[in-house]
């Protein structure tokens, strides 16, 4: 093959390097109100004085339920960042889906923000700042250190892809003589 002939070769294919949601840990406290309801319903279900009262009673609870932990679940299902070779997905939501995807060519800073609990757990909020008026934030990820470094190195690895590429392109472009003036 001669050097007029050559091609560039075609970029890696993406591949998922990590698929996280929030540390179960928030699920902590809905299952602990689940369980107070359901024996606090079981207990006075049949006592309470009005009949109306332990006809309510069912109502109250499954309503109660739905606020405490059903509503916590949906929100912790509902969250979902995936980081591939190329980009950092982030979905959120059930009914109603947002979907934000930021590429590791872009460049972008890391800070990770942990509380007393986030310790505890080895996790942590990842913030992204991209340069727009407020960060992208990964809330609560299970080793939050880790998810750091990776996102560096996965950008730093992408961005020396788009410098070489750039490199090879002027330098086609030279040897042909399109870049010259």
């Amino acid at each position: 093959m001669s050097t007029d002939d050559q091609t560039f070769a075609a970029p890696p294919q993406e591949q998922v390097i990590a698929r996280l949601r929030p540390h179960a840990r928030v699920l902590f406290w809905p299952s602990v109100a689940l369980i107070a309801i359901c024996a606090l319903g079981g207990w006075f279900s049949g006592t309470l004085p009005e009949a109306w009262m332990n006809q309510a009673l069912p109502l109250v609870a499954l309503g109660l339920v739905a606020l405490l932990w059903l509503l916590p679940l949906l929100a912790w299902l509902g969250r979902h960042y995936t980081i591939t070779t190329r980009r950092i997905i982030i979905r959120r939501g059930l009914l109603v889906r947002t979907r934000q995807e930021l590429m590791h060519t872009r460049g972008y800073d890391l800070t990770v923000r942990k509380n007393g609990a986030q310790t505890l757990f080895r996790s942590g909020d990842v913030l992204i700042n991209t340069g727009l008026e407020r960060p992208i934030v990964l809330w609560d990820v299970p080793s939050a250190d880790l998810v750091q470094s990776t996102l560096h190195d996965l950008m730093e690895e992408n961005l020396n892809q788009v410098a070489r590429m750039r490199q090879q392109e002027q330098s086609a472009q030279s040897r042909d003589g399109f870049g010259v003036r």
